[in-house]
């Protein structure tokens, strides 16, 4: 029997598989979750996670793992995308993750231009240490991949290149878009009720700073996100449900729009959702109880 790691359970959305070892005697239907180390976890319908050295599944299940964990050739490191703001981002790296720290502020301008204000104001944020956000380096395609028009309606769904959180363009209501409902400045932020400053659509204004063609952000799945898409230019393909497609080496990612979803429009990659969001992820710090909208307001100037 394989040890069960009792403390260990998670809720995967990709899809079961019947699992065998390389004698034929033992099979096991599960979900894949990661492999590290050496050893495959695994999660069980009854959601305890189990583990087994790679070496002892068959050969087709080893290839199969090894062609999930394995990043798609030609990949580029997603360290490097925020380098041109390490002055607000700092970046480390584990075996499994690129680790991100930041204060959630952005160095443009915020708030200007919300005509339906919730009455919060951008504070920083500790986004470090253990609450740092975790993007992975390679991120393993989900089976059944899970769209934000009915999912994930809590907390953010990707990073953006200079530390700040991007959250669904739908609300936490689960049908207010955002962006059509006025509640967002001219660079497509406003602020949680925990004063947390985040995006809702992609921030197409952070070429200025890391160049055309360049990812604005990051999906939390660990693919990237990029900005316009224009027909006719090298590599124009069409995009999936997602907001995204493959390039020429088989590289997935994710482009902005100028309508809804506006970035990713989910996950092609494997994320675990709880208790509607992604799981894990940092939190905001509130420092005054949240207050109810301020109706019929304008936002005119923010210093």
């Amino acid at each position: 029997m394989l040890p069960t790691l009792g403390a260990h359970r998670e809720v995967h959305h990709n899809g079961i598989r019947l699992w065998k070892d390389n004698s034929g005697k033992f099979s096991v239907e599960a979900k894949y979750v990661r492999a590290v180390g050496g050893k495959v976890y695994l999660q069980k319908p009854d959601s305890s996670v189990i583990f087994v050295t790679l070496s002892r599944l068959s050969q087709a299940d080893q290839s199969w793992v090894r062609s999930a964990s394995q990043p798609a050739t030609d990949k580029p490191s997603p360290k490097k995308h925020f380098q041109p703001f390490a002055g607000n981002v700092k970046t480390l790296t584990d075996q499994n993750d690129l680790l991100v720290e930041s204060n959630g502020m952005p160095s443009h301008p915020m708030m200007v231009g919300i005509t339906s204000w919730q009455q919060q104001v951008p504070l920083p944020q500790p986004y470090t240490g253990n609450n740092a956000w975790r993007i992975p380096l390679h991120p393993v395609p989900a089976q059944t991949p899970l769209s934000a028009k009915t999912n994930f309606f809590r907390g953010a769904i990707a990073l953006a290149v200079n530390g700040v959180p991007i959250f669904n363009p739908i609300k936490n209501d689960g049908r207010t878009d955002t962006f059509l409902a006025g509640e967002l400045d001219k660079w497509g932020g406003h602020c949680g009720r925990a004063d947390d400053y985040h995006y809702h659509i992609a921030p197409v204004h952070l070429e200025d700073v890391v160049g055309a063609g360049q990812p604005i952000a990051y999906a939390l799945d660990g693919y990237p996100i990029y900005g316009y898409q224009h027909p006719g230019t090298t590599g124009f393909a069409p995009l999936d449900a997602l907001n995204g497609h493959k390039d020429s080496t088989g590289n997935y990612h994710y482009h902005a729009t100028q309508t809804y979803p506006y970035l990713n429009g989910g996950f092609y990659g494997q994320v675990t959702e709880q208790n509607g969001q992604v799981d894990p992820q940092p939190r905001g710090q509130p420092v005054r109880p949240a207050l109810p909208p301020l109706r019929g307001a304008k936002i005119t100037g923010f210093t």
